[in-house]
């Protein structure tokens, strides 16, 4: 017989902690903000949005504050959702996908004490990150004008209230500042360093105007995000040329809601002038092609290993 060969207690934790650390999603959209190549994060406004993303291959889900807002609750993206909403939406997408979900944790919901709440409840529902925003309450779509954005100091003690509150070190703070519109691009690359000086873990620029902005923002310390907004105010540059920016991430937060939304329009708008669908019938996916989405098989086969 072969002899046992002993492992020593210290290889084992190590082994162990390894596997763990590459199975969190945490450790999963820190890595993918890392290699600074530009991953593009689809948002995703509810869970069946999610699990199209997924199944596209995209590596992340982005939980978009606007989409929530616009989609579930048919209002624009000018702070009127709660945590418990937000919260809510991102444990039905997180339940819904394997991949990491990044969500939009708007300002924090509140001031410092608030943020630690915020994250603890998010880190719960099951998010990789969030990004926190230094707007006044309440917030307005990066991309509207009359934005104001709090004092420094204040938006520095939120990222230290987040940093503080999360139990797995690799949930990514990511803190975005919306002074761009506001005061200028300088001053948003002096906040960029005081929130990496508070220990955000990523920093997100709003609303650069041009190609040279974003240059600018991809050579700070930590990965940037960086936002395409279909009809917004920054440029539309390939994913390409952010990636070799050494942008981190590239959020097309409402791409799919409005596609979805000129998609509704179109194919209900045939339905009420002709009184059937077949004039559209090519826009529509099919009934298979739907219960794929949800995952019916697994389902199916959970009731049959079940049956009586």
């Amino acid at each position: 017989m072969a002899p046992v060969r002993m492992v020593p207690p210290h290889m084992v934790s190590n082994a162990v902690d390894s596997t763990i650390k590459t199975s969190r999603t945490t450790s999963r959209f820190k890595a993918l903000l890392g290699a600074r190549r530009a991953v593009i994060l689809p948002g995703a406004p509810n869970a069946l949005f999610a699990r199209v993303i997924e199944d596209l291959g995209f590596e992340a889900v982005y939980v978009t504050g606007a989409g929530v807002a616009n989609m579930s609750f048919g209002v624009p993206d000018i702070g009127l959702i709660t945590l418990t909403e937000i919260a809510d939406h991102v444990a039905a997408i997180c339940d819904a996908v394997s991949v990491p979900v990044f969500a939009d944790a708007d300002t924090g919901f509140g001031n410092p004490v608030n943020v630690t709440r915020t994250v603890r409840v998010l880190e719960r529902a099951g998010a990789a990150g969030i990004q926190i925003e230094d707007q006044v309450f309440p917030k307005k779509c990066g991309h509207f004008k009359g934005k104001d954005v709090i004092p420094l100091g204040e938006m520095v003690q939120k990222i230290k209230a987040a940093v503080d509150s999360r139990h797995d070190g690799d949930f990514q703070i990511v803190a975005r500042t919306d002074v761009r519109a506001v005061r200028g691009f300088d001053e948003a690359i002096e906040r960029a360093h005081a929130f990496i000086a508070a220990g955000a873990d990523s920093t997100f620029v709003e609303a650069p105007v041009s190609v040279a902005e974003l240059t600018a923002i991809g050579v700070l310390p930590v990965p940037q995000i960086a936002n395409v907004v279909f009809g917004g105010v920054t440029p539309p540059v390939a994913q390409k040329d952010l990636a070799a920016m050494g942008i981190g991430a590239v959020l097309y937060a409402n791409a799919a809601l409005q596609a979805a939304l000129k998609s509704v329009r179109e194919v209900l708008g045939s339905l009420r002038q002709n009184g059937s669908l077949e004039e559209i019938r090519d826009r529509l996916a099919s009934f298979d092609e739907r219960q794929r989405a949800v995952g019916k098989d697994h389902y199916d086969a959970l009731e049959a290993r079940y049956r009586e």
